[in-house]
């Protein structure tokens, strides 16, 4: 009696433990009872719950077309498009851009019809145009979350620019912008062996791991012909975009001219007043720079200005003139063609296509010839000391080199 007293106490605790640890084996074997399931959405909308289509805007499609492939019948479609088109335009959708159809099926129809219809112009952005309900539609521009890596890169000249920057797998749209930055300083024409450059900038990802191309670039040191150009990122209240680059003296890269109207290519040919042309079997004065490239490369104004002649000559052949102030004027010549929209009159902006690269008139291979006029007389682009650009206030220089000093610790610091 007196043992059975002692172990009923100790046989009620282990069968309460072994029934704990059931179910703890039980939970273990269920574990979505213990975990919420976990719905995948695509643009917000369950992904279970919808029959989803993916494609791209095939040449010629229009809206019509994709919705009515989709079982939309041709009533309901200009129903839609009529009430939605003071909200977008269904005739903007591009050959080649990606749209997406969720489509369900409701109790008294056998066919799938599509109730949300999604267009992406590019990876960032989307418009989502819902129609599941006849008496309100939505549409809704939306921007999808973005991701911004900071980086930094070390290159040295090789080859070119844009070659040793892929052979270290630098996006190839970082040496567009360094050279828009450096257009005023840098004449990516002429780099030489073992220049060098060092650069701090974002890369973007949408979606955490799509890429979608260079956010900002904070700073850069470009190490031309033995001297440094630093270039650091900072409000100016002289530009449209309130952003600029400086130098580490609060003096700006921007000059009145770029150093070539293309972004990459050669010089073929330079200014010369003694020149033999062999066109023309003669020593005939060269009053330009040729620049070399691939026919339908763009053309680019290189500073603001006014069109103010636009035509073709036999020599010529197509070309444009631009006059930039009372000072300086600028042609083009040789243009397989003009840009659209650019006519004797128009205001073109430093950096704007005026036209593409030709071999049209007196050419032997496809180039643009580029003439600068000085107070009427052609003169050597090439020579001409351009002043620059409106430097930091000196009131904020103090501020500006307070500022950048960590950027400047950091790019020297980039082995």
């Amino acid at each position: 009696m007196f043992f059975r007293k002692i172990l009923f106490p100790i046989y009620l605790l282990l069968l309460i433990s072994c029934s704990s640890n059931e179910k703890k084996e039980i939970a273990k074997s269920n574990p979505s009872k213990t975990q919420p399931e976990i719905i995948k959405k695509i643009f917000g909308y369950p992904e279970k719950e919808y029959i989803i289509h993916q494609d791209t805007i095939r040449q010629n499609q229009t809206f019509g077309d994709i919705l009515f492939s989709h079982h939309l019948t041709y009533p309901k479609i200009y129903q839609l498009a009529t009430k939605i088109k003071n909200r977008f335009n269904i005739k903007q959708l591009k050959t080649g851009k990606t749209y997406t159809i969720l489509s369900k099926k409701d109790s008294l129809d056998s066919l799938p019809r599509p109730r949300v219809f999604i267009y992406q112009p590019d990876n960032l952005h989307y418009t989502i145009i819902d129609f599941q309900s006849n008496d309100t539609i939505r549409v809704q521009n939306k921007t999808k979350p973005i991701k911004t890596v900071r980086k930094s890169a070390y290159v040295t000249i090789n080859h070119s620019l844009y070659q040793d920057m892929t052979e270290q797998n630098l996006s190839p749209k970082l040496a567009m912008e360094l050279s828009n930055i450096y257009a005023w300083t840098v004449d990516f024409f002429h780099l030489n062996k073992g220049d060098e450059f060092k650069v701090i900038y974002d890369d973007i990802y949408v979606d955490d791991s799509v890429y979608n191309g260079i956010g900002n670039i904070y700073a850069a040191l470009f190490k031309y012909g033995g001297k440094d150009f630093y270039a650091f990122r900072y409000p100016s209240d002289s530009i449209e975009d309130n952003y600029d680059y400086f130098d580490e003296k609060g003096r700006t890269l921007r000059k009145q001219f770029l150093k070539a109207p293309l972004k990459f290519g050669h010089i073929s040919s330079r200014y010369n007043l003694h020149r033999f042309i062999k066109y023309y079997g003669r020593v005939k004065p060269h009053l330009g720079t040729d620049f070399a490239a691939p026919i339908g490369t763009p053309i680019m104004a290189t500073a603001n200005g006014v069109v103010i002649k636009k035509g073709y000559t036999s020599g010529n052949g197509n070309y444009i003139k631009i006059k930039h102030n009372a000072t300086y004027s600028t042609q083009y010549l040789h243009m397989s063609k003009f840009a659209k929209g650019i006519h004797v009159g128009s205001v073109v902006k430093q950096g704007e296509i005026i036209g593409y690269v030709g071999m049209t008139g007196h050419a032997s291979g496809p180039h643009v010839c580029y003439r600068f006029w000085k107070n009427g007389k052609q003169v050597d682009a090439l020579k001409e000391k351009m002043p620059p650009a409106k430097p930091i206030d000196s009131m904020k220089i103090k501020k500006y080199l307070s500022d950048i000093q960590n950027l400047k610790n950091e790019l020297d610091s980039i082995q």
